[in-house]
């Protein structure tokens, strides 16, 4: 790392490639710009930040885990298993300002005249059992099912591959709707970037068929 640092600042030598010289300050450079973006996330985090934050870290490194207390066996998680509960349950994160964060890095290796493509996803969670839990919706997905809703807008960098990086993940009220979420959600993001956008909605049979608003309706 000293040695990409003091290539960085030194003049071109006679016969030196400057694009040579200009790559080998990328380490440095990309490791300082990932301090940046990892202190800016955890300030958004508001509530609890320390340890939601190591919790974040150890979900991303965590290649399998049966249950959500296994993942204060991370050696990146320095808390008791019951913290990952508390973590959860206290964190108030600011979505908006994320999602603003996470456009800006996007943003920066995107040119503003490439388009860029969004995808947006409605996931039912089925909680059936769960009958104290405020807010449950009906919804037909291979039958009619007792859930909560959630909406996901995600960047899709690649023109090939199957992975995505989402900005914003909400759950859906029954006040409202897949459709509306969506709508609200690619209106954020429309708003916050500079590039031209092609969005894709995810659409379900039943939503097709029988129209978002006769598919669900508040339990």
């Amino acid at each position: 790392m000293r040695t990409v640092a003091f290539r960085r600042t030194r003049a071109t030598a006679p016969g030196e490639n400057k694009g040579e010289k200009e790559n080998l300050s990328t380490p440095l450079m990309n490791s300082e710009r990932l301090k940046d973006f990892r202190q800016a996330a955890y300030e958004l985090l508001v509530l609890a930040k320390d340890a939601t934050f190591e919790l974040m870290d150890a979900v991303m490194t965590t290649r399998n885990a049966s249950c959500l207390a296994e993942f204060s066996l991370s050696p990146l998680f320095n808390r008791q298993w019951s913290s990952v509960y508390e973590a959860l349950q206290d964190c108030r994160p600011d979505r908006k300002k994320l999602m603003m964060l996470y456009i800006k890095q996007l943003q920066q290796q995107v040119p503003t005249t490439q388009h860029i493509l969004v995808a947006i996803d409605h996931t039912a969670w089925a909680r059936p059992d769960a009958q104290t839990l405020k807010d449950r919706t009906h919804e037909y997905q291979k039958g009619s099912i007792v859930e909560q809703g959630y909406s996901t807008i995600a960047w899709i960098p690649e023109a090939q591959g199957s992975w995505a990086l989402p900005l914003l993940h909400e759950r859906i009220s029954s006040g409202s709707s897949p459709i509306l979420q969506a709508a609200s959600q690619l209106k954020l993001v429309c708003e916050q970037s500079v590039n031209q956008r092609i969005s894709s909605l995810r659409s379900r049979i039943w939503q097709r068929k029988l129209g978002t608003g006769a598919s669900r309706y508040s339990s």
